[in-house]
């Protein structure tokens, strides 16, 4: 079982090497520090490996890699309230200053400094406008100028942001700065309690202006941004240096100028000396915690208290309790069942469940002739696709159940994992198939006890805007206040188990229950202090 896992989604170029290298002690006067910095300049383009080509856009679920150290992040806390709506929105950081200022170095400090879950790096870079075939030649010959603000794609920049900032799955454009267009794949990127958004002209867009919760401006000197500025150009997008001095005295100087400059006005804090200015960083993080800290909600409390005494609701569905469930019901909730045996007859009840679930499916009539030459009138499934999620680890045990009726179904994961010191859920990890939307999901887990873990992994699924009444929670067994959780936040989600309990004890434990399920199938022992999430703890 992984220990702490999260994703951070990072998009855009980094700035590495370049930026920590220099620091302000290195500089001494403009001229003397432009002529030693240039003498460490390639004059033809690296053939280096490293070299990137691209605006970055990917996941890296489980760290963030520093200088120093490797961070392993806790998961993501609820961000919706105990009736699955979005409590608090993203805070988003705005990050301007000039080409080559620095600010994807102060970006990373950022997020090092923070040491808080789920994070996005969004950058200007990713945001270029596809060239025209004019516009293309214009570019080859560094007469295109990818300064002014007319470069960049504003709409679909103010699309994304808000999207994020309201905790909504987006997918954001790969530039490809050599051949200056867009890659055809984008890529996906969720989940963000903080989003820090950096570019030359983040704060030249009055709507954009109004995503920010805080506006940082990275002040550097410009001899130290144009050396900064030539060691990328020629070493990472494979350009030479002639090209890249005409590109910034006609169009990169001037529109620092113009455009750039004048927005410092906005800022709520400048940055100067950019990564290396540790007080400014410091009054950064601290303001981030303060306003993360106002966001701050508990769910489980609020469950545990709710909907008592209450009908079940007509969204649910339980499996008949023929003699034969009923048996098997008994063979694994006896303690003294034997692995093998609770295995074998946990599949069987896994069986049964996601045929019964299958029938609440959409059907469309449809006629097929017999090899009798018949026609036989009978019934096809509907929709356009259906997709399995497991919350992990209990309900990947249910997969296999899931694929041997329905041929080539595709498969995701969510890990949810509860905090034992706050007692909430976190959402550790998450991989889901492309193009999701219009699917029909089965969401699996072994157990549902208050439905905390369930609400979590519905409303990732609602933030990757799959349809509520297209997703289908199923579970071995439930209790009545999971059932009753689920339902009232989801009011139009298909809840479909074997059997529902009616008592959760004091920890949260189904009564009478399974016990923990994890365990009994894969045959391990949780240790005292860690927990699995509560579907898959009967917790």
């Amino acid at each position: 079982m992984a220990g702490n896992v999260d994703q951070m989604a990072m998009v855009g170029e980094e700035e590495e090497e370049g930026d920590r290298s220099i620091s302000r002690s290195d500089s001494g006067s403009g001229e003397d520090s432009l002529d030693s910095l240039f003498s460490r300049l390639p004059l033809t383009p690296s053939l280096s490996p490293r070299k990137r080509t691209t605006s970055q856009s990917k996941s890296e679920p489980p760290l963030l890699r520093t200088s120093k150290r490797t961070i392993y992040t806790a998961g993501r806390p609820p961000w919706y309230n105990e009736s699955g709506t979005p409590f608090k929105e993203a805070f988003v950081i705005g990050l301007c200053g000039g080409s080559s200022s620095g600010k994807t170095t102060v970006a990373n400090k950022i997020i090092e400094a923070l040491d808080v879950p789920w994070v996005v790096l969004l950058s200007m870079d990713s945001f270029y406008k596809v060239l025209n075939k004019e516009e293309q030649e214009l570019a080859a010959k560094n007469e295109y100028n990818f300064d002014h603000p007319d470069a960049f794609d504003f709409d679909i920049i103010i699309h994304t942001l808000r999207k994020l900032k309201k905790g909504k799955s987006v997918k954001v454009p790969v530039y490809d700065f050599t051949a200056h267009s867009r890659r055809k794949d984008w890529k996906t990127v969720y989940g963000a309690n903080v989003v820090i958004f950096e570019g030359i002209l983040a704060f030249a867009n009055k709507e954009l202006l109004k995503l920010l919760d805080m506006k940082v401006f990275v002040d550097t000197d410009s001899d130290i941004r144009l050396v900064r500025r030539l060691k990328r150009d020629i070493s990472e997008r494979g350009r030479d240096i002639v090209g890249v001095i005409k590109l910034y005295n006609k169009f990169v100087k001037p529109a620092f100028e113009q455009y750039i400059e004048p927005t410092v006005q906005l800022s709520d804090i400048v940055v100067p000396r950019g990564g290396e200015n540790f007080v400014a960083l410091d009054l950064i993080v601290q303001h981030v915690h303060s306003q993360l800290e106002k966001r701050e909600i508990t769910v489980r409390a609020a469950l545990a208290s709710a909907h008592q005494g209450q009908p079940l609701p007509d969204k649910l569905s339980v499996l008949e309790s023929t003699p034969q469930v009923r048996g098997l019901h008994t063979i694994i909730r006896n303690k003294d069942t034997s692995r093998d045996e609770f295995i074998f007859y946990s599949k069987r009840l896994m069986r049964l469940l996601i045929e019964h679930a299958l029938s609440f499916l959409p059907l469309k009539p449809v006629t097929v002739e017999t090899p009798q030459g018949e026609l036989y009138e009978g019934k096809r499934f509907g929709g356009k696709r259906i997709t399995g999620v497991s919350i992990l680890r209990a309900g990947e045990t249910m997969e296999q159940a899931l694929t041997a009726v329905c041929k080539d179904i595709r498969l995701g994961k969510i890990l949810i994992q509860t905090n034992h010191d706050t007692g909430e859920p976190e959402l550790h990890y998450l991989r889901l198939p492309k193009d999701i939307t219009d699917d029909y999901v089965i969401l699996m887990d072994s157990t549902v006890s208050t439905g905390a873990a369930a609400m979590m992994a519905v409303r990732v699924l609602l933030d990757h805007d799959v349809q509520e009444d297209k997703i289908f929670l199923l579970s071995l067994l439930m209790a009545e206040m999971g059932v009753h959780s689920v339902a009232y936040a989801f009011p139009k989600v298909n809840i479909i188990t074997t059997a529902v309990d009616k008592k959760v004890n004091d920890e949260f434990h189904i009564i009478p229950g399974i016990g923990n399920f994890g365990d009994r199938y894969f045959g391990t022992d949780a240790p005292s202090d860690w927990y699995e999430s509560d579907e898959g703890m009967d917790y």
